[in-house]
């Protein structure tokens, strides 16, 4: 029987790919248009914080247009498939549920401070979910197909001399469905022009 990797060190060999791959790409943080493609472990848990959580795959692919230095604008496409995370189900919360299975689209604004090595950045907008989610808790029984709206907010590092590696956090906040995704994710960015 094959054994499947961790998640963890799927995501660590992903980062030491992503920083291998750092001299073919161009630093984000440049004025020009971009693609920036992120994959991480994808969370979802409760608005009302009961003490469980899903967990699963993210994906995204964003075009970057970079009007300065400091500030681009990204609209969004991405994946989030995740699933209630049995260890944190405890013997008397079998009932509880989290999932989210949904595509995203959307648009947000980076805020990035492009100093060498190491650029922070904050990322605020506005977008869709759309796909089915459940939120099954003491306080809610949710469960919802169909498009949602949510928020993204994300912060995190662009990292190496020309910044090409991104190391971030990602949530979404989707207030029909008391629950907040995210992911916990790297990406690498490609020049266009």
């Amino acid at each position: 029987m094959i054994s499947r990797p961790s998640v963890f060190r799927v995501f660590v060999n992903t980062i030491i790919l992503a920083l291998f791959c750092t001299n073919i790409s161009q630093a984000q943080t440049k004025m020009g248009e971009y693609l920036d493609v992120s994959i991480g472990l994808g969370i979802s848990v409760p608005s009302d914080q009961t003490d469980i959580s899903g967990s699963g795959f993210y994906a995204q692919g964003e075009y970057v247009y970079n009007i300065s230095n400091w500030v681009g604008l990204r609209p969004y496409a991405g994946l989030v498939l995740t699933s209630t995370k049995e260890a944190t189900n405890e013997s008397n919360q079998t009932d509880y549920k989290m999932s989210t299975k949904a595509f995203l689209l959307g648009g947000k604004v980076r805020l990035s401070i492009p100093i060498p090595w190491v650029a922070p950045y904050v990322e605020l907008g506005v977008g869709t979910s759309m796909g089915s989610f459940e939120t099954s808790t003491q306080f809610h029984d949710i469960i919802k197909n169909g498009i949602l709206l949510h928020i993204p907010f994300e912060f995190g590092v662009s990292l190496g001399k020309e910044h090409t590696v991104e190391v971030g956090f990602t949530y979404y906040f989707q207030p029909a469905v008391e629950q907040v995704t995210g992911a916990a994710a790297i990406g690498l960015s490609f020049p266009l022009n």
